[in-house]
């Protein structure tokens, strides 16, 4: 039925066990996975009385982003490729990770977002805007939440 799946991870130990998963149903289904990591974007300083002063340039932060991207990606690719399942990572540089992952699902032609839900409800769910909520809101692709 699916034959490309887009799995986002951000490498907590949620996400992970959402990679084990996935890996798993994509074998069974016979699918390929397209990982995907929405790298943050330098953060914009805050100057005024009692800040803090990052010494961190934008080269360094975006250096040590795509690190932690490529070595997240990297672990998800091992699992995969150890299961049998066909798989290739992807990154980008996003300020509003839920439209990276439907975007990034959509150039790559995938037919379902398997991805992770901390499973928050009520007043906490709505106040910390969970980016599962939104995936399932925006996209037109079908999504899988695992729990």
């Amino acid at each position: 039925m699916f034959k490309h799946i887009l799995v986002p991870t951000d490498g907590s130990e949620l996400s992970s066990a959402t990679v084990t998963r996935a890996v798993t149903f994509a074998r069974e289904a016979g699918a390929k996975i397209t990982f995907f990591y929405a790298q943050p974007d330098f953060p914009m300083p805050i100057y005024g009385e009692g800040a803090l002063i990052d010494p961190t340039t934008p080269e360094q932060f975006s250096k040590a982003a795509a690190a932690e991207a490529d070595a997240i990606l990297a672990k998800s690719r091992e699992l995969a490729t150890v299961a049998g399942v066909e798989c290739a990572g992807v990154t980008v540089v996003s300020e509003v990770p839920y439209e990276a992952i439907i975007e990034a699902a959509e150039k790559s032609a995938c037919d379902l977002i398997f991805m992770a839900s901390h499973g928050r409800r009520g007043l906490s769910g709505f106040l910390l805007g969970s980016e599962t909520q939104k995936v399932l809101t925006h996209s037109k692709i079908p999504v899988l939440v695992y729990r």
